[in-house]
C-alpha cells in the first residue's frame, strides 16, 4: 500500500486517459463500481460528465468515493 498517488488508465467515451489516485481511493472506487454492477470506466465516465470544469477527474473521483461512504 502506498500513500502516494499511482496512475491508473481509464477509457472515457472511447478516449484513453489516466488518473492518479492513492491505493485506498482506487480500491474503494473499484468496489463501488462492482457494487453498482458497472465497469470502472463507465462509473468514471459518469463522474466525468457531472464534474465542473474547475474540478479535475481524480479529485471528482475522490469526492465521489467520500460521498458514497458518508451516505451522501
Amino acid at each position: 500500500m502506498t500513500a502516494r498517488p499511482v496512475k491508473h488508465s481509464l477509457t472515457l467515451r472511447g478516449h484513453r486517459t489516466s488518473v492518479s489516485l492513492e491505493d485506498d481511493f482506487w480500491r474503494a472506487f473499484c468496489e463501488i463500481a462492482e457494487k453498482k454492477h458497472v465497469s470502472v470506466n463507465a462509473l468514471a465516465a459518469d463522474i466525468d460528465a457531472e464534474r465542473g470544469v474547475d474540478c479535475g477527474l481524480a479529485t471528482a473521483i475522490r469526492l465521489y468515493v467520500l460521498r458514497h461512504y458518508r451516505g451522501g
